[in-house]
């Protein structure tokens, strides 16, 4: 059976199906692993992953991984898919595909004080292949990936190709900032000047902070809805 191939500094943990990665990488990362590995099951119907990250700022900030994971994505998607495979990204953490929902991404941190630099921070991934049954028109707002013209593309090829572009992500995020972060998710995000509820909060999605914050405008009020607030188990 093929492995995962990465780049330098990333290494494999292959897992059982009964295993989730997200839960197994943020034991092993609460267990002091090096940052860079990535658990991962590629399933028959589904592919799932998680990837260690070591940020060395403050959590507010090191949150951006959660968008630039998403803009990763899409990138690899993007590079394997057919052209006309149209990807958004859902501020929540949810994928979708051709528009409908196609999958999340997941965010838990060594800790939740958005003052302090995390020891750790892990991003998973989960993707259907396909359907979960043969009746999808009775869940028009959720698909599969291979039931969106995507059949030709390897879950093994399209795992490397997600930590390939989201290593670069990384890179130009360290070197230059969020600035670039913030307009390539902004054209890749889904629900923008849309009604939403979320937190305690229900208005308008207006965009993000530059921490990638959500703003709802309620009225004449705009809140404020920290990135922080999806993180898991803290």
């Amino acid at each position: 059976m093929n492995t995962p191939s990465f780049p330098p500094l990333f290494s494999g943990l292959a897992v059982e199906s009964q295993v989730d990665p997200f839960d197994k990488a943020c034991a092993e990362a609460t267990r002091g692993c090096d940052a860079g590995l990535v658990v991962h099951d590629l399933g028959a119907n589904t592919l799932r992953a998680a990837l260690v990250f070591a940020p060395d700022v403050q959590l507010a900030d090191a949150m951006a991984i959660l968008p630039l994971c998403g803009v990763g994505f899409q990138n690899a998607l993007g590079a394997l898919g057919p052209p006309e495979v149209a990807v958004h990204l859902e501020w929540t953490g949810g994928l979708r595909i051709n528009g409908a929902k196609c999958g999340t991404l997941r965010v838990a941190a060594s800790n939740a004080d958005p003052t302090a630099e995390p020891d750790w921070m892990v991003i998973g991934l989960e993707l259907p292949l396909w359907p979960e049954n043969d009746a999808p028109g009775e869940t028009p707002d959720q698909t599969a990936l291979y039931s969106e013209g995507c059949a030709d593309v390897n879950a093994m090829e399209l795992l490397e190709s997600w930590v390939k572009h989201t290593l670069v992500g990384i890179n130009t995020w360290t070197e230059d900032g969020v600035k670039s972060l913030h307009k390539d998710w902004r054209g890749l995000s889904h629900g923008i000047g849309e009604d939403i509820s979320i937190n305690k909060f229900s208005g308008t999605f207006l965009g993000v902070d530059e921490q990638f914050g959500m703003l709802i405008r309620a009225g004449k009020t705009t809140h404020l809805v920290p990135l922080t607030y999806l993180l898991e188990g803290t």
